[in-house]
Formats: C-alpha cells, structure tokens, sequence
C-alpha cells in the first residue's frame, strides 16, 4: 500500500491504491503458516442469532428513531425527551468509548471496581454486546487489521464493515483474543448480566417519561450511538488523513471524532492502541480523553498510558511535525 504524507487531507483512498491493497491481502501469507490468504466470507451464526441482532440493533432502534419523528410532528415532543436522548448518549457513549475501548480492550488505565463497573453497566446499555465479547471482537479487530480475519474489514465492503458483520462473524473466542478479561471479575460479572443493564436501559427512560422517553431516551439514542460505533469500522478506514504510518487503512476523521466523543481519530489510535488518548493534537478533539484527564486529575484511576514524543516521531510521515504533539505526551 503506497504512503501519504500527513499534511494531505486525503478524503478518501484513492482507487488504484484501494485495488492494489485488496490484491496485496489476497497474495500475502498467512502469518503463522505459508498459504496465501482467500477472503471468504465469515462463518454465518444461526438465523435465531442473526435475527435477534437484527432485530435488536436495526430494527426497534430504527423505529424509535421514525417515533421520535413523529412525536415532533405532533407536538409531543417536550424538551426532557431532547436532554434524555443527550444524556443517554453520552453516558452510554462514553462507557463503549471510556470503559470497553481504552479501559477494558487496551487497558489504557487502571482503576477501582466501582468506577469499572460503572463504565461497563453504561457501555452495556449501548447494546453494542457483553464486555467480554466486544472487547475478543476489537481485539480481534487489532490482530488482524484489513486482512483476511478482521471482524469488520472494508476490504469486504462499506455496507459490510458498518453493518453487515454484525450478522456474519462467527461467535468470537474470548479466550483466544481476550483472556485478560476472563480474569477480571468485574468485567465477567457484568458481562454475564448484560441482559439486565440492557433491560434497564429502556426500563429507565420509560419509568421517567413513558412512551416518549423510550423512544427518545431508549431507541433513538442507542440508534445513534451504535451508528456512531459503527462509523469508527467503517468511516474511519476508508475516509481521512493519515499522519501516521501504520500497516493497516485506518484514518482520521475529524466528524467521527467529534461525535464518536474522541474515536474518529483512528489513524492516531491504531498507531499508539494503548493510549488513553486519541486525539494528540490540541485541535483533535476527544471528550473522552478529557474525561480521563479530569478522572486521573481526581485520583479516580492510575497509570494512565500516553505515547512520548519519541515514540510519536518513529511513526510519523513527517517526524517534523512531532512537536505538534507536546500536549499528550509522557
């Protein structure tokens, strides 16, 4: 795959390249053995599996969305519904990006089991997964970045990495791509009652608003949210700049970074995975790095993780530019 300078603001790869990193993946050879890789497609789950994801992701949370419409049109919309949709947006926003990203998945930072739990209950009711199996899934996802055994690569597509893996993967092996987090029993406590934080996720809303705020505070929000997930797999490996030079496509993308509360800075991340940060830059905003800035200020987790400028350097395109990156650096 050719290089691109940092300073380009490359919107998108361009076509011969893309084709020419597709004809790359397919020649090159599996790391642990010697035959070449195929691109087939991932092993499908069961059609009761596939239509509960469905249904559970696409579905209901699409039809909250077309209520929350209608609830407009016909003047029932009331500002609490608004702050309800905000409200759970962010907290189950940050519990995907905070507590199953860079906590649990990178262990970006340490803290107590209290604050762990809480993060993993409100990444929960994004209804993204269980811990555990999100965490195997972007492990997998980093072991294997757009090649041949990435979870949701946009070597098989746009549709594909955004939506269409959700119903072909075959169930991830936590143990192989995760075992840290069988040992955490925060984590595996939680996990196992995902259900319930889900469940509570709609019960919540609806116990404060009725109707009105299931729909705004349950199933538009989680819409959105998960959409917004989804974009990082899809938007972020296929649109943006790259400053630094990683093996894989992924970019930074500044409307991702904004809404993704700090996760549209792809490129950044997949260079430094372990990084509480993701947008290094003073201009990269990224709300849940600040958040985590704020909660290592309040002595509320430890050893945080953030790249040095020697480390920032080795990878850029533009080692001149390192200096750029003081703010983040340890």
């Amino acid at each position: 795959m050719p290089t691109e300078a940092s300073s380009a603001a490359a919107i998108c790869v361009p076509m011969a390249a893309r084709w020419q990193f597709k004809q790359n993946v397919l020649r090159s050879p599996i790391s642990s053995g010697g035959d070449p890789l195929a691109l087939t497609a991932p092993a499908r789950r069961t059609t009761l599996a596939v239509f509960f994801t469905a249904l559970f992701v696409m579905i209901l949370p699409t039809l909250g969305a077309i209520a929350s419409v209608f609830t407009v049109i016909s003047g029932r919309a009331q500002w609490l519904h608004v702050a309800m949709f905000v409200a759970g947006f962010l907290l189950t926003g940050l519990g995907i990006t905070i507590g199953y990203h860079r906590m649990l998945t990178h262990r970006a930072f340490e803290t107590n089991g209290v604050v762990k739990a809480m993060l993993l209950i409100f990444g929960s009711m994004a209804v993204e997964g269980a811990a555990n199996a999100w965490v195997a899934n972007h492990a997998k996802h980093h072991m294997h970045s757009d090649r041949e055994g990435d979870p949701h690569s946009p070597v098989h597509g746009f549709i594909h990495s955004h939506w269409g893996w959700l119903s072909e993967f075959a169930s991830i092996d936590t143990g192989k791509y995760a075992p840290w987090v069988q040992e955490d029993r925060v984590a595996v406590w939680v996990s196992k009652t995902f259900p319930l934080w889900v469940t509570m996720g709609y019960v919540i809303p609806f116990a404060i608003a009725g109707w009105e705020g299931l729909v705004w505070g349950g199933l538009f929000r989680q819409l959105a949210v998960q959409n917004v997930t989804f974009a990082v797999n899809s938007v972020c490996h296929r649109w943006g700049a790259r400053p630094f030079n990683t093996t894989d496509l992924s970019r930074n993308n500044w409307i991702v970074g904004v809404l993704g509360m700090g996760e549209g800075w792809h490129n950044n991340h997949h260079a430094f995975p372990v990084s509480a940060f993701h947008g290094l830059r003073w201009w990269e905003f990224d709300l849940s790095g600040e958040i985590i800035r704020l909660m290592e200020a309040l002595k509320l987790i430890r050893n945080v993780r953030r790249p040095n400028l020697q480390q920032i350097e080795r990878k850029l395109f533009n080692p001149g530019e390192a200096g750029l990156y003081a703010r983040v650096t340890g």
